[in-house]
């Protein structure tokens, strides 16, 4: 069974087949939708046989996941690019501009991989590591504050969906524009949360 997300294998060969499956499929994405893509061409783009990539992966969305794996980490960090007291709301943190810049370059991929509304390989995980991140700083920084959980998936719901309906189209904006809204908005959100004292 191969892993859901890359697991940092010490076996440099393990690492070089992996690295050129997540980069055929990357390719692959560029042309066509991921539902329209096939475990041969994924192969062949990397240079492989169908035997090795299920040595490896237990079908095309694992292997997705495991592509979605470092822009994930990065859109999660560039959310948390910030030491002490997050910046203002006219200062979102730079990384996530510079993030936006790069995904709008590679809308094809992106729009492939990440679904309307938010779902798809890519949308799922980053919702679950942004959700997770969010929870342990919360946690973290208001121990004592109730509905950190609702808090949490409010701010990774908001992020992939907004996200997912920009790649769309659905929403226009430029990379600054956008990252400025997104911004604002997860400010309010967690600016509402510590206003409520957990109840309905």
């Amino acid at each position: 069974m191969g892993p859901a997300v890359t697991d940092g294998s010490a076996d440099p060969r393990t690492a070089r087949t992996r690295a050129r499956l997540r980069a055929a499929l990357l390719a692959a994405c560029e042309e066509r939708p991921l539902d329209r893509v096939g475990v041969a061409q994924v192969a062949r783009g990397a240079g492989v046989g169908r035997a090795t990539f299920y040595l490896h992966y237990d079908d095309l969305h694992a292997l997705a996941v495991d592509a979605c794996a470092e822009i994930v980490t990065r859109a999660v960090d560039a959310l948390h690019a910030w030491d002490g007291a997050p910046p203002g709301p006219d200062d979102p943190p730079a990384p996530l501009g510079a993030l936006l810049v790069e995904i709008e370059a590679r809308a094809p991929v992106y729009r492939s991989l990440l679904r309307e509304g938010g779902g798809g390989p890519l949308g799922e995980l980053l919702h679950a590591e942004l959700r997770q991140r969010s929870l342990g700083e919360l946690r973290a920084r208001r121990p004592a504050d109730p509905g950190q959980d609702l808090t949490a998936s409010a701010v990774a719901a908001l992020f992939t969906g907004v996200l997912a309906d920009w790649v769309h189209g659905r929403t226009s904006a430029t990379p600054a524009l956008l990252a400025a809204r997104i911004w604002r908005m997860l400010l309010a959100v967690h600016a509402t949360a510590r206003l409520t004292d957990g109840t309905p």
